[in-house]
């Protein structure tokens, strides 16, 4: 069986990384407290890069791990451009993205980056064709329904979708991203599902399914401000630290040491002592050496 590896370093010593987030950076200051708190890791994180400086922690966390920060406010760059919205949605807003790609480039290039975890990124960029990218996401992505992924989707959406669907659990993933074109909607949250979290059960806070479902029947206009939505954020909060915190740093790890690759059939495998296995994922933990393959 011939197994091409999503990464293998060429040079010696470890992995450059680089960190992107736009928020409070929680996901990214798991990463650094992994890194922290293990030795001999494939991988170093070498630079945090942010669209957001004024309202992001990145400058606060670059000052508690000793990371530089590269900004590029996203905002800024499309209102002196004459746009005041950065969504994907006109011709000229994706042109101005992509001139905003280039310019992360070069803010990037100094630091020789090997590839790049978005820990919380929000703009989607393709730098995703220049070097492999690492995205986790707040729902299990291996759940398909008639051929697409259930549980794609942005901020709360996943967990309120799975919610809505009766699931007793929820997982985070983290995946290769994979460049998009146009309005990206068909390539968001596509890739490989290189891992996922250990199951965390959902909390409906004495509510009945049911009672949800009729508040979501009921929504008009968005943003919405109900009760389905606050046990849905309340839920994703508690499953960053469950999930996220736990396969980000995890697969990061897995995927700078080369342990993750594709067959010729195109199936996901991983490399266990010495030897290449078709997966269909990984499941990490935080109680195990070892990831378990489901």
């Amino acid at each position: 069986m011939r197994i091409r590896p999503f990464f293998k370093r060429s040079l010696p010593g470890a992995a450059r990384v680089a960190v992107l987030m736009s928020g409070s950076g929680t996901n990214a200051e798991a990463l650094f407290r992994f890194c922290r708190e293990h030795s001999g890791l494939a991988f170093e994180p070498v630079v945090i890069v942010t669209d957001a400086p004024e309202t992001s922690r990145a400058a606060a966390l670059g000052r508690e791990f000793g990371v530089p920060v590269a900004a590029l406010d996203i905002k800024a760059f499309y209102r002196a451009r004459g746009e005041e919205a950065i969504a994907l949605t006109t011709p000229r807003r994706r042109e101005i993205r992509e001139e905003w790609t280039d310019e992360l480039r070069r803010l990037m290039a100094p630091y020789r980056v090997d590839f790049a975890v978005l820990a919380g990124f929000v703009p989607l960029t393709n730098l995703t064709d220049d070097l492999p990218c690492l995205n986790v996401h707040p729902g299990d992505l291996t759940i398909e329904r008639d051929g697409r992924r259930l549980l794609a989707g942005l901020h709360f959406r996943p967990v309120e979708q799975a919610i809505l669907a009766g699931f007793p659990t929820l997982r985070s993933s983290v995946i290769l991203a994979q460049p998009y074109r146009g309005s990206g909607a068909a390539e968001m949250d596509s890739g490989p599902v290189l891992g996922v979290s250990r199951p965390m059960a959902v909390d409906l806070e004495g509510h009945p399914l049911e009672e949800l479902a009729r508040i979501c029947a009921a929504r008009r206009h968005s943003p919405f401000h109900d009760e389905l939505r606050r046990i849905a954020v309340a839920n994703l909060e508690r499953l960053k630290v469950a999930g996220d915190h736990v396969v980000l740093p995890r697969v990061t790890a897995d995927f700078a040491a080369g342990r993750f690759g594709v067959d010729e059939e195109g199936r996901l495998c991983f490399l266990r002592d010495g030897k290449w296995l078709v997966v269909r994922t990984v499941e990490y933990s935080v109680d195990r050496s070892e990831p378990v393959l489901p």
